[in-house]
């Protein structure tokens, strides 16, 4: 490792040591989150069972109702979620609308990064408007104002229960394509999608499901949701919530329903120009597993961009890496919409 990647190495576990509210939480299957009767026999069968199906038909799987009660107050855009939680806090939608005042009628639905505050890319927001481009942030399934009172972070959206992830992945996946229900409602005709981290996972799964979507902005990429869960710096509590009840590889397959690349084959064909970001020395998405997502790009002749970080996770939301970021995802979309 050279001089320049230890700097960078010390930086981003720096960054990462300033959150001190990190919780191991006890593994569960979480299979009452999906099935509606009980599990009595194998859980580990019926989840796989369970997610087999649902991959195998996937269209079904995130397939929603459009909500009917849309409010646009104060610049704040709120609806009941398609798919409700135990959690009435979870259960309601809220997004920043930024319209822009100039320009065709273009909008990008903003997804931050896990556990991103509620003031989290309204600067990018405000970034793509000087691009001419209207942006519709939205907070994912318990983030920020649908965090129910006994959390500190995003927890229950991803956890060492394996089901509870599934159905809140699932949850901001039909939020999200009810966002871009509303931007059509409002008149706009080229819709896309910018997400972080966290928010690059939920909008590939929306990008494959949804042909209305020109361009794709995927900031931070992965295969397998799992990798990053597995492996990643800023997610090892929940890897230690698993202890020895599920292997890496046996997560993998569980979570393939809410991973990438379970649907990237649907890409062939579809509509949209996709910017992959990935960051040479991330410590959360590591390297070796966001040039699989390239590779497979690359490999089926899909319409894409790659734009290379000189720089790690954490220190991507850092000066001047923040800039750089924020620039190449505005240009992109300003080019591609």
């Amino acid at each position: 490792m050279g001089i320049y990647a230890r700097w960078m190495d010390a930086w981003e576990r720096k960054l990462a040591s300033r959150d001190t509210n990190r919780k191991i939480r006890n593994f569960e299957w979480g299979v009452d989150w999906l099935l509606s009767t009980p599990a009595n026999g194998d859980s580990g069968r019926l989840l796989d069972e369970y997610v087999t199906a649902a991959v195998q038909d996937s269209d079904c799987f995130f397939a929603y109702r459009t909500p009917e009660d849309y409010r646009l107050n104060g610049g704040v855009l709120t609806f009941s979620s398609p798919i409700a939680s135990p959690y009435p806090e979870n259960n309601t939608v809220y997004a920043n609308f930024f319209p822009a005042s100039r320009g065709p009628r273009r909008a990008v639905v903003v997804l931050p990064q896990w556990n991103s505050g509620a003031d989290g890319h309204l600067g990018l927001c405000k970034l793509l408007n000087r691009f001419g481009i209207s942006a519709l942030r939205m907070s994912l399934a318990y983030h920020d104002r649908r965090m129910p009172p006994e959390l500190e972070r995003a927890d229950y959206h991803c956890s060492s229960n394996i089901g509870r992830t599934i159905h809140a992945n699932r949850q901001s996946v039909t939020d999200t394509r009810a966002c871009l229900d509303w931007l059509a409602f409002q008149g706009y005709e080229r819709l896309g999608i910018l997400g972080t981290s966290l928010g690059s996972c939920v909008a590939f799964i929306t990008l494959a499901h949804d042909t209305r979507i020109r361009a794709g902005v995927f900031n931070h990429v992965s295969m397998y949701f799992s990798d990053v869960v597995w492996t990643g710096l800023s997610t090892q509590h929940i890897r230690k919530g698993f202890g020895s009840d599920v292997t890496q590889d046996q997560l993998r397959s569980y979570w393939r329903v809410i991973s990438p690349a379970a649907y990237l084959h649907r890409l062939a064909g579809h509509p949209s120009r996709n910017l992959l970001i990935w960051a040479r020395h991330d410590s959360t998405f590591l390297p070796v597993y966001s040039r699989q997502v390239l590779e497979y790009f690359r490999s089926h002749d899909l319409p894409h961009e790659v734009f290379t970080l000189p720089c790690g996770h954490y220190t991507t939301g850092q000066f001047p890496f923040s800039l750089i970021d924020g620039l190449a995802m505005c240009r992109f979309l300003s080019r591609n919409l």
